[in-house]
């Protein structure tokens, strides 16, 4: 009688390797989904006020604004944001998000208003962001981001 194992038959090896990508491309979906979601809670929290929950989402070594800003100030910067606007809206368009491993890079644009006052037009202004992400103990965190007004 012989033997049929893994190693005798093309079509089986051909399925284990589907299997294999199938589970990878899950694995990014995930990463992909948990992403958007780590965008959501900070859209969420500017709109809803709540500065400390934003920084939640954000590294403790974070940098930003080349460098002149870090975990710290961000959260000055949104607490200053919410005590000078009655309301802060956000609109984020669809993010472009690229996944290498325990980092990921996300480009989007928002629009932000928020009334008189402080860096937040009355109107609504437009900003290109991009950030940089790492999986810390399973979570997305925010540990860098560039902005620039386009609009």
């Amino acid at each position: 009688m012989r033997n049929r194992g893994w190693g005798r038959t093309p079509l089986r090896w051909c399925t284990a390797a589907w299997l294999i990508l199938a589970l990878a491309a899950c694995s990014r979906g995930d990463d992909e989904t948990r992403l958007r979601q780590a965008l959501e809670r900070i859209e969420t929290a500017v709109e809803e006020r709540r500065p400390g929950d934003f920084v939640d989402v954000v590294s403790e070594d974070f940098t930003g604004a080349d460098g002149t800003l870090d975990r710290a100030g961000l959260h000055n910067l949104l607490r200053a944001q919410v005590v000078r606007h009655a309301s802060i809206d956000v609109v984020l368009a669809a993010p472009d998000i690229e996944i290498q491993g325990d980092r990921a890079t996300v480009a989007v644009t928002a629009t932000l208003s928020g009334g008189a006052g402080g860096w937040l037009p009355e109107r609504g202004a437009v900003y290109a962001i991009t950030s940089g992400w790492r999986r810390e103990d399973g979570q997305w965190r925010c540990i860098n981001a560039q902005w620039r007004q386009v609009l």
